[in-house]
């Protein structure tokens, strides 16, 4: 099924990464990133024009398709191509998604199962697809494109939490059923990015419910008026991490990107630690009696 072309780059001894979503935003800057190091690409995005302008040192470095990573055959057949192509996939990068925001009652039952197409689902296609490949190659590294929100969750964010808290659980999972394997999984939590993520590729929940301005609609208003264009991170200098981290024999399993990342996830450990030692005595008093057990 996966045979090589004949005319395929696999003599090299270079990388080959399958990204998706590299029409923008981290996806763009890694792909830029990964043909600047001298490695092999392939770039997917839904709309192929999108890609036109990426250029590569060598014609025989790049390989972009047209991916919709919500339609599963379309996943099949183009990791078919790329392996007829390059021969192999080493580095897998789960990246295409978006963000939603809105409070958690405004949000319709459509827009919730969007997201989580996209984010979850359509993840688990391209993984699924990618796998027997990893395997048989018995090496392969796979990054989830996760986010702060995947760790921390923020009013006005909840569904696009809970689509990224999915994929820390499916990652967290996978990473132990393929380390045997020689697969290494990385998921990637990027704090704020100057990305497309708070501009043109965010969505905004169609319902309003007023009672909510001042909650989930006050986040909303204060991302895209004040956040989005003034984010401290930079897309480049991530992906330039990113390398670091493929590079390394052994990878994290989570890689938090960005200072202000770094800083909430810490506090959330924190306060989650604090209310655990909180209510420990309740939470111990569940087990069965030391003789009833015997």
């Amino acid at each position: 099924m996966f045979q090589t072309d004949n005319t395929a780059t696999n003599s090299s001894s270079s990388r080959v990464w399958f990204i998706t979503g590299s029409s923008t935003g981290f996806g763009r800057a890694l792909a830029e990133a990964v043909l600047a190091h001298g490695d092999r690409l392939v770039a997917t995005a839904r709309n192929l024009e999108q890609l036109q302008n990426l250029t590569a040192p060598s014609s025989k470095q790049l390989l972009t398709l047209r991916l919709d990573i919500t339609n599963e055959a379309q996943c099949q057949e183009a990791v078919e191509r790329t392996m007829e192509h390059f021969g192999q996939i080493d580095v897998l990068v789960n990246n295409a998604g978006y963000g939603l925001f809105g409070a958690i009652e405004e949000i319709s039952a459509r827009e919730v199962r969007e997201q989580f197409e996209t984010n979850v689902f359509g993840l688990l296609n391209v993984t699924r697809a990618v796998l027997p490949i990893l395997r048989s190659q018995q090496r392969g590294r796979i990054l989830m494109m996760s986010s702060i929100g995947g760790f921390v969750s923020f009013m006005g964010t909840g569904m696009y939490n809970a689509s990224k808290r999915a994929v820390e659980g499916l990652s967290d999972a996978l990473a132990q059923e393929v380390a045997p394997l020689g697969i290494h999984v990385t998921i990637v939590e990027p704090g704020s990015f100057r990305t497309d993520f708070a501009g043109r590729s965010l969505k905004v929940s169609e319902r309003k419910i007023e009672d909510y301005a001042q909650t989930s609609g006050m986040v909303l208003d204060y991302t895209t008026k004040y956040i989005h264009g003034h984010e401290p991170g930079s897309p480049a200098l991530a992906a330039a991490a990113i390398l670091k981290v493929v590079e390394h024999p052994q990878p994290p399993l989570r890689l938090a990107l960005g200072a202000d990342a770094l800083e909430m996830m810490r506090k959330k450990l924190d306060e989650v630690s604090q209310e655990w030692n909180t209510w420990e005595a309740i939470s111990v008093t569940t087990a069965f009696p030391t003789s009833a057990v015997e």
